[in-house]
This record gives C-alpha cells, sequence and structure tokens, in this order.
C-alpha cells in the first residue's frame, strides 16, 4: 500500500494567516516552543502542527537545546514568492497605467 505523503511547499506555508504569524514572530528571534505558543490563543498541538508544516516546508528550523526546542526562522525560501510575484508585477503595472489613462480622460 502507498502511503500519501502531503507535498508542502512554502505557498501552502504562507497560505495560513497562523502561519504567516509565526513567521513574523520568529523572523527577527530565536524563541523556544513554549514562548511561541505562549503568543497564540490556541492550543499547544495547534500550534506545533502549523510549527512542523512550517518545518517541512523548510521556513523554520528545530534545534535542540537541552530539555527544549528552540526555534528560528530560516527565510531563504520565501525568495521563491517573491520570485513567482514578480513575474506578475508587470501585467499589474500596465492594468494600473490603463487604470490612470481611463480616469484622467475624464478630466
Amino acid at each position: 500500500m502507498i502511503m500519501n505523503v502531503p507535498r508542502r511547499d512554502v505557498f501552502q506555508a504562507i497560505a495560513d494567516p497562523t502561519r504567516r504569524e509565526i513567521i513574523n514572530l520568529l523572523a527577527y528571534q530565536s524563541l523556544n516552543l513554549n514562548a511561541v505558543v505562549d503568543n497564540f490563543e490556541m492550543s499547544r498541538p495547534a500550534v506545533a502542527k502549523h510549527i512542523r508544516i512550517l518545518t517541512e516546508c523548510g521556513l523554520l528550523i528545530i534545534k535542540q537545546k537541552g530539555r527544549e526546542k528552540h526555534i528560528r526562522a530560516d527565510l531563504k525560501k520565501l525568495k521563491q514568492v517573491s520570485d513567482w510575484t514578480a513575474k506578475y508585477q508587470q501585467f499589474w503595472s500596465d492594468k494600473l497605467d490603463a487604470l490612470g489613462d481611463f480616469l484622467d480622460q475624464d478630466k
């Protein structure tokens, strides 16, 4: 029997607002698991699940220090999002320029 393992990518990671907030929280500091959990009004297992997904996507790194797990962000993978959205930057610039031209016609 073949097990269906979910394919995780950076887009799935940032699709959820809680995961985006965890990334923001850890972007400039390393925290232990309890400190991360304290920032959310949800259960520890729920936060841990989000952390697991972010780790599977390569956006978080967990290091065991004694009895504690310390978590830090590794934001290099977010470049994939930047590269993907950059492809559409010219499209939106053209659309907004056209809208500006249209609105200027009435003046």
